[in-house]
């Protein structure tokens, strides 16, 4: 899996916006890059905080059925998630959704030995 400077986690969210201004002009956090309506990434030190609207690739990959409060998870950053797939699925282990494809690059859920769920993201090249 690659690595990163952030711990990243993703907020489903309403109003991308809105959210943008809440953590840049209340909790100093950075916008990195441009906001746009259906996804924005803000930072402050190492956490990445991704902020999902509705129309976001994120959002949708989030069933219902499997969903907490604010279907928050983890989200890790792989470089071939195919693969990632293969190798998890060949240890045993299951998913909580299909692999979603949108705008900013393709996702599926898999859900800890507690039921957290964790993101695996591959970016759109």
């Amino acid at each position: 899996m690659a690595t990163s400077e952030f711990a990243s986690v993703r907020y489903v969210v309403d109003d991308v916006q809105a959210a943008v201004d809440f953590y840049t002009e209340h909790l100093g956090f950075s916008l990195r890059g441009n906001a746009v309506p259906a996804f924005a990434e803000v930072t402050a030190g190492h956490l990445r905080l991704l902020l999902s609207g509705p129309a976001s690739s994120g959002a949708r990959a989030t069933p219902e059925d499997v969903a907490g409060a604010g279907r928050n998870r983890i989200h890790l950053t792989v470089d071939d998630l195919d693969a990632e797939i293969e190798r998890l699925r060949g240890d045993g282990l299951s998913f909580r959704s299909e692999v979603v494809s949108g705008p900013g690059g393709r996702q599926i859920l898999l859900a800890d030995p507690a039921g957290n769920l964790i993101e695996l993201f591959q970016p759109a090249s």
